[in-house]
């Protein structure tokens, strides 16, 4: 369903997307990628209040997700809460290094000393 309403919204369908994704948060209360969609298309379409709601409820399933993080910090600075919006960029950046560091680039990859 998710798969479903993203490409309604792809297709600039955004009301259709919206519909499909409250559904499917309905349906299954724990699914973060429900949930991120549907704060994403929110954002997208300026219903703040609901793409903050959402993506908080993404957040509480998911805490260590570099997008949501991103999304959060998004969400915040588009609402004005500039402090807000750069604790999340930061926490995104900390997620992504935290990434990195877990996987580092294959030796193929890397330069000759």
């Amino acid at each position: 369903m998710v798969e479903e309403a993203t490409l309604e919204f792809t297709l600039g369908d955004n009301d259709t997307a919206l519909e499909k994704l409250r559904k499917a948060v309905r349906l299954d209360p724990q699914s973060f990628a429900a949930w991120h969609a549907l704060a994403e298309v929110c954002f997208s379409v300026r219903l703040l209040d609901d793409a903050l709601d959402a993506a908080e409820k993404a957040l509480a399933i998911c805490p260590q997700d570099i997008h949501i993080h991103t999304s959060l910090s998004r969400i915040w600075m588009e609402r004005g809460n500039k402090e807000n919006a750069e604790k999340y960029g930061a926490n995104a950046r900390t997620l992504s290094w935290k990434e990195e560091i877990k996987s580092p680039p294959s030796q193929a990859n890397e330069q000759p000393s």
